[in-house]
């Protein structure tokens, strides 16, 4: 398979070249030059917010975008390379769906409006406007997956990895409960390995991509935390309406966690079962948190942030003031 990755050097993107180069495929990825491609590739250099030069020619059989700004970058480049690929895997989300989505809701859910030549929305809208780009251009040949939460190494949101860090500090940890609270994401491994088979096999259309609802918990995830660290941190479990009126914001400072209710439903109870009838296999948590320790630990220095997202986590002092107040310490 000759396969275009538009990006390639960051999280999804180089989760999806390495799985592909590891197949044994040809890869071109096209980029900005800000990060360093993998190992095994074909580097075309440009902007997809304005300078397409390099991908005026070629064929390739298969594309994977992981664009998430503005959607007519998605268009242009769907536009001019639509009479030259075969299949166009779009990443999206399924932050897609109208908010409030209830609980086991599957891909037939209402979405959300947006356009295809918007220049500036809320993060649902332009991806919904990049999936519309994806399908004017390509029809029924046009993937759209659906993520959700996406862990694992790599990762430049720093959900997991403040987390990961945060335990391996030690002391008394503050964990939001339920303890056995379900949760539904996905390795970014695993939706590349699923992507590059759905364009393989030919598949198009929208497809919600995480694991099944309750894959892992809240506790399962943190003790895992504790055991690759090796820490003494010592989890405090924290009933979910204590936590909320702690001011403690769910998500945000306390990455991964949502309180039981219309927001947990919406990301974290969706029905996934196209996806895994089209072949979604998802690790065990222990793994992804195993190989994102590893890699962290790899690191030279601090994990790659993403400029366009807010630092993860909530800050040490107003932990530790919280743990006080709750009277955990």
């Amino acid at each position: 398979m000759e396969l275009l990755v538009l990006g390639g050097t960051e999280f999804v993107g180089r989760a999806v070249v390495e799985e592909a180069v590891g197949r044994g495929w040809q890869v071109t990825v096209f980029h900005r030059g800000r990060h360093p491609a993998p190992a095994g590739v074909r580097v075309l250099t440009g902007d997809r917010e304005g300078d397409l030069g390099a991908l005026a020619e070629g064929r390739w059989d298969a594309v994977v975008d992981t664009w998430s700004g503005a959607p007519g970058a998605v268009r242009a480049s769907a536009e001019l390379l639509k009479g030259r690929v075969g299949g166009y895997a779009y990443v999206s989300s399924r932050s897609v769906y109208a908010y409030p989505t209830p609980a086991g809701l599957d891909e037939s859910a209402p979405v959300v409006e947006g356009a295809e030549d918007a220049e500036d929305a809320d993060y649902a809208a332009v991806k919904r406007g990049g999936e519309l780009a994806a399908l004017k251009a390509f029809g029924d040949r046009a993937l759209l997956a659906r993520a959700g939460l996406v862990l694992g190494p790599w990762e430049n949101i720093g959900r997991l990895p403040w987390w990961l860090n945060r335990i391996a500090r030690g002391g008394e940890v503050l964990a939001p409960g339920p303890r056995d609270l379900g949760l539904q994401y996905v390795d970014a491994r695993d939706l590349a390995a699923w992507m590059l088979d759905a364009l393989a096999a030919g598949l198009g259309g929208p497809y919600n991509v995480v694991s099944e609802p309750g894959h892992t918990t809240m506790g399962e995830l943190l003790e895992e935390c504790v055991a690759v660290t090796g820490s003494s941190a010592v989890l405090r479990w924290i009933p979910p309406e204590v936590v909320e009126a702690a001011g403690i914001e769910p998500w945000t400072e306390l990455p991964v966690w949502l309180p039981p209710g219309e927001l947990y439903d919406t990301l974290h109870r969706g029905d996934v079962s196209k996806a895994l009838a089209a072949g979604l296999r998802c690790r065990p948590v222990a793994d992804t948190v195993a190989d994102t320790w590893a890699w962290l630990r790899s690191l030279p220095g601090p994990p790659p942030q993403r400029p366009d997202r807010p630092a993860a986590g909530l800050p040490a002092a107003r932990e530790a003031a919280a743990l006080a107040l709750l009277g955990a310490s």
